[in-house]
């Protein structure tokens, strides 16, 4: 048989396509800064952000004096592998070495198994809480035509999780109802944990006396822009809020933060004005009193009453984010930059010996990378920190690093 001839204009560059295969590959290890990473973790890298140590030196052992803390998790008796996951992860992370009470909270009674399993996971005592229907069940006032409506086409919309009518309540009950359970009177601080989450670093100081000495109000990990589609009305609802409140506005506010337009002006646009960033409340370290005070009580039971977490899918993050920007001064607000975590897609990485089974300065296995709001944050805190007169000369070189890349 004889040999097909193919027309040099037909025949692949075989050569071409190899050396542009090569250029790429080359071009993407050694010469761009890990294109994988968020714009947050290049700029990170590209200024080689120093970690700067707790200064907490207080004995461990049995005469070790413990703050006024606990853990918590509101979960399912269906999640119990889950949590089960997530406390050993944590237990062995930091939790073996303070011992600090855990409280879970259910809208049904847990079971025997799960307070068995759960209790072998720990040398800290375990509190097993039912939620008071009242904080639970959907409000007399909700419209049931509406929110059927509502639920409906927020689904058709492709709103993650927005037809189910018990993530609505769960988001309500953590935006103004989870510090209101008895278990938690007296308590000041707490580290909220879900199930099926990943801690990738030994953490050897007291988190919660670091809240207290350095005189921090909530700490964060992840920092993420929302759905626009799920919150387009929180913004002018907070709006009117303090229109007839502003003498709650902190003088130190996050307002750049949550009005920023020119990073993203589609999300921007489609929330009326709210930029979506957010801090992941999966993971939060928090003060109790601040969600006791007048500000957010009043700021809450405002949101509540228009209706929003069951007619939209106001998530309990952007909720607490977006108080906690207006109400609060920004140095109360704390980066646990150290604290390895992960919540699926996202995760916080540091590049610290501590850590451990994560790539340093990736925040996500999937193609979200865009959705890392930590550069607007830098911007942000450098602001705030200038604004009083205060050092933070390592935000400010990212914060410079980020605006030279981006005017």
């Amino acid at each position: 048989m004889s040999a097909i001839c193919i027309p040099r204009w037909l025949r692949p560059p075989l050569f071409s396509v190899s050396m542009l295969i090569t250029m790429a590959v080359v071009y993407f290890t050694y010469f761009d800064e890990a294109w994988n990473m968020s714009e947050g973790d290049r700029a990170i890298v590209r200024v080689n952000l120093p970690f700067k140590k707790p200064l907490l030196h207080h004995p461990k052992g049995a005469a070790y004096v413990r703050a006024n803390a606990s853990i918590i998790s509101l979960v399912r008796n269906e999640e119990l592998d889950g949590i089960i996951q997530s406390m050993r992860e944590l237990e062995r992370s930091f939790n073996s070495k303070f011992n600090y009470s855990w409280i879970f909270f259910n809208n049904e009674p847990f079971t025997d198994e799960f307070k068995r399993r759960t209790r072998k996971e720990t040398n800290g005592e375990c509190h097993y809480e039912l939620i008071p229907p009242e904080h639970w069940n959907v409000p007399d006032w909700i419209d049931h035509n509406k929110l059927e409506e509502s639920l409906h086409e927020m689904r058709a919309q492709g709103v993650q999780y927005a037809d189910k009518l018990s993530y609505h309540q769960m988001c309500r009950w953590n935006s103004g109802f989870f510090y209101k359970h008895p278990a938690l009177k007296g308590i000041k601080y707490y580290w909220r944990v879900e199930p099926d989450v990943k801690f990738y670093c030994d953490i050897d100081y007291d988190v919660f006396k670091f809240m207290e000495e350095y005189n921090k109000t909530y700490g964060f990990t992840i920092n993420v822009y929302d759905d626009p589609k799920s919150v387009r009305s929180l913004w002018p609802v907070t709006q009117s809020f303090l229109d007839a409140n502003p003498q709650y506005l902190s003088r130190d506010n996050s307002l750049l933060w949550l009005t920023d337009r020119k990073r993203r002006p589609g999300r921007y646009d489609e929330a009326n004005g709210y930029s979506t960033c957010h801090f992941w409340s999966n993971f939060e370290i928090g003060d109790l009193d601040f969600w006791r005070s007048e500000a957010y009580e009043q700021f809450f039971e405002h949101l509540d009453r228009t209706g929003g977490f069951f007619y939209e899918r106001w998530g309990d993050a952007p909720v607490h984010s977006v108080a906690l920007g207006l109400f609060l001064d920004n140095e109360k607000i704390h980066w646990f930059r150290d604290i390895g975590y992960e919540h699926p897609p996202y995760i916080n990485c540091p590049n610290l010996p501590s850590c451990q089974a994560c790539q340093p300065n990736l925040f996500t296995h999937s193609w979200f990378n865009y959705e890392d709001c930590r550069p607007l944050w830098f911007h942000q805190v450098c602001e705030s920190r200038r604004r009083k007169g205060l050092d933070d000369e390592g935000m400010c070189m990212i914060a410079h690093s980020l605006r030279k890349y981006h005017d």
